[in-house]
């Protein structure tokens, strides 16, 4: 079923002397004329106010290991509703769900999904959360705000898998909603998301510093490891230093390998070799939990004590082969409390990813 396009009134905008309306929600403030859509392609100018097109449709569902956002220290081993819609903010050289964040083509929303059906939809999948994600929630913030309170109100908890790329205020408003994020930090140049994403790099790092100082978001970062890009030795080091004192010792970095993709077919795959240097160059920073993805790696899949170094968690892909974290969160072994959200342990999801349909 292709859903109708939405005219749901959109927020975080305000109008222009000149008859345009400026957007308010992201740093990029398009200025629109009537009938003109943002650079995100969702929020539109339509008789004189802002709207939001994408609203209750959905690119499809799919349920997933929570691993798999990737959130290693988020419920591990529970499995989590995932969905998207169309568009996105960024314009990111190597997108790999290109065909869902660039799409101009209406019918990529091939589903009708109101929150409160997708809240059902979860439970009856025997989710424990639900995730945003595929393209980029900021862009459709309405909607995943509404989905958040339709879940938090049957027991769900909401991840938001995000660029963080957001004005301040739509921020506070997002994330209160929001249980947990993983947040992409793409790079740690200007001149990286200037030339590859077409964005800026101070306001991602506002959101991270924002979500980890004032608010109960658990937060993990992801950076996707490009060669002769983003992986020198340099830039990796400066990285983990930012985010050892900006978000502290216990935040989980996930490091993973790129895959050509879209405009950025020409540069090869990140070997295994790179990842496991960039994951020694941050824990060396001091970063307690720095995680490899997209490779087979164990010992980069494994939360690891950080005062006794016992295997607390330990993972082959998304496969959870041990699991010893007290329902406290703690280690068995010496005590130390291990950041995160753990809770009792409910057994592996594992690699499976099952795509399902909103509808019975």
């Amino acid at each position: 079923m292709i859903a109708p396009e939405s005219r749901h009134p959109a927020r975080w905008w305000h109008a222009l002397p000149d008859g345009r309306i400026a957007c308010d929600l992201c740093p990029r403030a398009c200025k629109l004329h009537e009938g003109q859509r943002g650079m995100c392609f969702v929020r539109q100018m339509r008789d004189g106010e802002m709207v939001l097109t994408t609203y209750g449709r959905s690119s499809g569902f799919c349920v997933d290991p929570i691993e798999k956002k990737p959130l290693s220290h988020f419920h591990p081993g529970t499995s989590v509703f995932s969905f998207g819609t169309a568009g996105c903010n960024l314009a990111c050289k190597f997108c790999q769900n290109w065909d869902i964040s660039k799409s101009r083509q209406v019918d990529t929303l091939v589903d009708r999904a109101m929150p409160d059906e997708i809240a059902a939809a979860a439970v009856r999948a025997g989710c424990a959360s639900v995730a945003f994600t595929y393209n980029d929630p900021v862009i459709f913030a309405e909607y995943a705000m509404d989905v958040a309170d339709a879940c938090h109100a049957v027991g769900l908890k909401t991840v938001a898998v995000t660029a963080g790329y957001i004005c301040d205020e739509p921020r506070r408003e997002f994330y209160a909603k929001m249980d947990a994020a993983n947040v992409d930090l793409k790079s740690f140049t200007e001149e990286f998301y200037h030339t590859v994403t077409g964005g800026h790099l101070q306001p991602v790092l506002d959101t991270l510093v924002y979500l980890k100082r004032e608010t109960d978001v658990w937060v993990e970062v992801t950076t996707l490891v490009i060669p002769g890009h983003n992986d020198s030795d340099a830039e990796i080091a400066a990285l983990s230093e930012w985010m050892m004192r900006e978000l502290g010792a216990e935040t989980p970095l996930h490091l993973s390998a790129f895959h050509p993709d879209w405009r950025m077919m020409d540069v090869p795959p990140t070997s295994p070799a790179t990842l496991t240097r960039a994951r020694q160059i941050a824990m060396a920073s001091g970063l307690r939990f720095v995680y490899t993805g997209n490779v087979h790696d164990r010992a980069g899949g494994t939360t690891s004590c950080p005062r006794c170094g016992a295997a607390l968690i330990e993972r082959d892909w998304y496969d959870i082969r041990a699991y010893r974290v007290t329902a406290s969160g703690t280690c068995p072994d010496c005590g130390t409390a291990v950041a995160g959200r753990f809770g009792t342990y409910g057994g592996s999801f594992g690699n499976r990813r099952a795509p399902v349909s909103l509808h019975r």
